[in-house]
């Protein structure tokens, strides 16, 4: 049995198969990806609505998106190499949650770009983020969405619910009756989704003064509520 030793790899075409890059290409498709991602990155930072802004989550974005550059530019040269990448890129389990649905486009849009720059296909990568960017400008910080609210109002008395639809009949725009629950000590809670005019929300205070009722709560409200 013949011993394999280091000029036999020298022979072999294994250093010609992962050596076959072009150092500039590889440096542009990096500072690309790094310039995409700080572009991304101060598109995060200005369209951040949520209530605590995470600084390393954004700073993640950059080293992303130059990562999946690299990755996309060593499987390009070597097939071997891709075949094993993909392999060892199926076990990794990522336990993070994202709480944010916006985190997600953020994430698959750096994810995309990285992939596009390490392809050699910067300007499309580029033009496709200053689009996305405008969109997100636009769309988050100019346009206005009109958010509901909950309003919870616990009572004793069943006929204060006729009363509670007259004030919010004449308070509010628009509510719905998500939810109604009694107890066994005739204690009776219902939940209201309610569309205010103007952000006025005084008639809480109305509403948590009147007699029989225990205590009225309003709530910012994203849709997805669950009885």
């Amino acid at each position: 049995m013949e011993s394999i030793n280091f000029s036999d790899i020298f022979k072999s075409g294994f250093l010609e198969t992962t050596s076959s890059f072009s150092l500039i290409d590889s440096l542009i498709g990096l500072v690309s990806s790094f310039a995409i991602g700080l572009f991304i990155y101060m598109i995060y930072k200005k369209t951040f609505s949520g209530v605590i802004y995470s600084h390393s989550f954004n700073i993640s974005l950059i080293v992303m998106g130059m990562a999946t550059s690299l990755i996309i530019m060593g499987i390009s040269t070597n097939v071997l190499l891709s075949l094993g990448m993909v392999g060892a890129l199926s076990i990794v389990r990522f336990r993070t949650p994202v709480k944010d649905p916006m985190d997600l486009v953020y994430l698959f849009w750096t994810i995309v770009s990285g992939i596009l720059c390490g392809a050699g296909f910067v300007l499309l990568a580029i033009v496709g983020a200053l689009l996305i960017g405008l969109v997100l400008i636009v769309f988050v910080n100019k346009i206005k969405i009109e958010n509901p609210y909950l309003l919870i109002v616990k009572y004793e008395d069943n006929q204060i619910e006729k009363t509670l639809d007259q004030v919010l009949s004449a308070n509010v725009k628009k509510y719905l009756i998500k939810s109604k629950s009694v107890s066994h000590d005739n204690d009776y809670e219902v939940t209201y989704e309610v569309r205010v005019k103007d952000t006025n929300i005084d008639f809480i205070n109305h509403i948590s003064e009147m007699l029989g009722v225990r205590s009225a709560i309003m709530l910012s409200y994203d849709g997805n509520f669950t009885a």
